[in-house]
């Protein structure tokens, strides 16, 4: 995947301008699929000259007019073909589990410290998984279109880190034994 195709997803949920792309990645996208400022606005140059956004200038008081981005036409069809592109299966590739698997040729406490801490952080990221769940989404139910699948994302980052918090936790307890 390209960034392209995340900012053409986002866009195609709200068109927006960069700054506020760049925001909702931070809350959204971005907790899957990473992007800095400079490649977010390097990025929708380049979509605007391949024509895969059109952008319109909003007039702003006491600040420079802003540009906001929304899927052309031929966005639409660049972003249905790769929706319905076949995707390889994505290898898991964790340093951490490296570690973990090395822990007993160096200092096994070393390693358990860097486990706990990033056990914390998975149940940090967790917590907040769940309580988006929970405000955005208390009735799933009678979700449709794309608020269904947004909701799904949401319920497969909340899987993967339970997946990270049961796994991190029986290491340690093994460990601790």
């Amino acid at each position: 995947m390209a960034l392209e195709h995340a900012l053409l997803v986002a866009l195609r949920e709200q068109p927006a301008s960069g700054l506020e792309l760049a925001k909702r990645f931070g809350r959204s996208i971005g907790f899957f699929w990473h992007a800095t400022h400079q490649q977010i606005y390097k990025v929708l140059a380049r979509m605007d000259a391949d024509g895969w956004v059109e952008v319109t200038e909003v007039a702003q008081t006491g600040k420079p007019d802003k540009k906001v981005y929304a899927v052309s036409p031929a966005g639409e069809r660049v972003l249905a073909d790769w929706l319905a592109a076949p995707t390889p299966m994505e290898p898991l590739r964790s340093e951490l589990a490296v570690k973990m698997r090395g822990a007993s040729y160096a200092d096994p406490g070393a390693v358990l410290e860097v486990v706990r801490a990033n056990l914390a952080d998975h149940q940090l990221r967790l917590a907040h998984y769940e309580q988006l769940e929970k405000r955005d989404h208390p009735h799933p139910e009678t979700l449709t279109g794309p608020e269904l699948d947004q909701y799904l994302v949401l319920r497969g980052g909340i899987r993967t880190e339970r997946f990270w918090v049961e796994w991190l936790t029986e290491y340690l307890e093994a460990h601790e034994r």
